[in-house]
């Protein structure tokens, strides 16, 4: 078939779709509800990857958590077996330094959250602010994780570490609510009733999904902390390795220190987990897992729908021109041109669908994007190349019985129909 010959198709195939617009808009609606659900969720999926990528990258790509118990654990619901766990040492950071050759610092800290009893309270003047993350660190504690960046001021020094000094160091959203108007740095604010002088404030960071995050943190020296909260136990040991050492070799070296140093039996599992930054890699790979798979239910629901009436459509157009097809075999045309002819109309009947499915998918992802800035959602060219060759495969499928039907109608029964 020359070029010629595929245009004149093509514009039978447009003409024969304009003259009935109703029929082949309720045919192509399945394909485009397939499409546009696959494009806005993998719009929406591509843009959250790149957010947990960069989530993954602030936190450390090399940093390991040594924790008593497995993250996400509630502390009234633990196992027996985990609640006799012994705590966490603060000397056990120094240990792994020593021990481990792969490890390039080790800094203890302790979290202080109790917002389901009495809430911590920071005030200033007449403002105060509640359900916030208090923690004592160690002046390594920024270097173990990057995400902690200084936006004003400073840090905790060790001086401060060393005389138990009550400085804080707070998140940009407590800075806000205590210091709308004034520079935060050197005023004095009331923690849990006692006084301490704000030496930094950290760079923004709102948290996963406008969550929480940095911005919600009130840093301690960790000897300050447990100095006003003896009865907190619980510690917690950032771990960052040294260049040229993989994440899991830093990890089987600070597995096998801590073993050692806890006595742990050679035949008995650990009493103490070790987790990383890829975490959130793997809860959100699970997420995902469920959302791609039941949009690939809804999809193909909707292209499978959009098949059928692409084939029930041609069907009756094969009969609506039976006469038209036998004129054309009479004047020469071959089982291959009707073939074509008919099945270029199905493709483009299919593709219309997908490319309105594309557009209204985009739509969806630059809504999202607008209203919730949290999600980041971006339509790729991969996938509105994958969108559009979707739509045509649908309609080569589905439409090729029709257009061989077509194709092998005998001329003389065609010229007698009516």
């Amino acid at each position: 078939m020359t070029r010629q010959e595929a245009f004149e198709n093509l514009v039978v195939a447009l003409d024969t779709l304009r003259s009935r617009k109703v029929r082949s808009a309720l045919t192509i609606l399945g394909i485009v509800i397939g499409v546009t659900s696959v494009i806005a969720v993998a719009s929406i999926i591509d843009g959250l990857n790149g957010t947990i990528k960069q989530r993954v990258e602030k936190l450390g790509s090399n940093t390991i958590f040594l924790m008593r118990m497995p993250a996400g654990t509630n502390p009234d619901r633990m196992p027996q077996k985990i609640r006799v766990r012994k705590y966490l040492q603060d000397e056990d950071a120094p240990y792994l330094e020593e021990s481990c050759p792969a490890v390039a610092s080790a800094t203890v800290f302790s979290n202080r959250t109790n917002f389901g009893q009495v809430a911590d309270t920071i005030r200033f003047g007449d403002a105060h602010v509640e359900r916030f993350f208090l923690r004592g660190v160690e002046p390594e504690y920024i270097n173990v994780f990057p995400l902690f960046a200084i936006q004003e001021g400073r840090f905790i020094s060790q001086y401060d570490e060393d005389h138990s000094r009550a400085v804080i160091v707070i998140g940009q959203a407590i800075a806000n609510s205590l210091f709308p108007l004034i520079d935060p740095i050197g005023n004095e604010v009331r923690l849990n009733g006692r006084v301490y002088e704000v030496i930094g404030v950290f760079e923004p960071d709102q948290g996963l999904f406008s969550g929480f995050g940095v911005d919600q943190f009130a840093c301690v020296p960790f000897t300050n902390f447990r100095k006003n909260f003896p009865e907190i136990r619980e510690r917690f040991i950032g771990i960052v390795g040294k260049d040229g050492y993989t994440v899991d070799t830093v990890r089987g070296q600070v597995e096998e220190a801590m073993r050692r140093k806890r006595h742990v039996p050679h035949n008995a599992e650990d009493d103490f987990n070790i987790g990383d930054a890829s975490f959130l890699t793997d809860l959100w790979n699970q997420l995902t897992g469920a959302l791609v798979l039941l949009t690939s239910i809804i999809s193909s629901i909707g292209l499978l729908v959009g098949g059928i009436g692409v084939m029930n459509i041609m069907l009756i157009s094969v009969t609506e021109r039976t006469t038209e097809i036998g004129i054309r075999k009479a004047i020469g045309a071959r089982k291959s041109d009707i073939r074509v002819q008919f099945l270029l109309e199905a493709i483009t009947l299919s593709g219309l669908g997908g490319i309105l499915g594309i557009l209204i998918g985009a739509l969806i992802a630059l809504l999202v994007r607008t209203l919730i800035p949290a999600i980041p959602a971006f339509v790729s060219i991969l996938w509105v190349t994958l969108g559009v060759v979707i739509s045509v495969s649908v309609g080569l499928f589905f439409g090729y019985y029709p257009a061989n039907r077509a194709a092998n109608l005998d001329p003389i029964v065609c010229l007698r129909y009516e």
